[in-house]
């Protein structure tokens, strides 16, 4: 099943896509300067990760548990 119609998939593909961008961008800022276009989602995505750490990082944990355990 695609992540797009299964729910729990798509959080957790979310959620993966806001913790890479925050770690690629706290490695390699140059990747991630552009604010518009293709690479302003990834940017953006980046910026949710980096204000809203204990959050995400809350909810990367939750996932975590509900993938290993249901």
């Amino acid at each position: 099943m695609s992540a797009l119609f299964n729910f729990h998939s798509f959080l957790t593909v979310v959620l993966l896509v806001i913790c890479t961008c925050t770690y690629l961008k706290m490695q390699f800022p140059a990747i991630l300067e552009q604010k518009t276009g293709f690479r302003g989602f990834f940017w953006k995505a980046a910026r949710i990760g980096e204000r809203l750490s204990p959050w995400v990082s809350a909810g990367c944990f939750m996932m975590g548990v509900s993938i290993i355990f249901f």
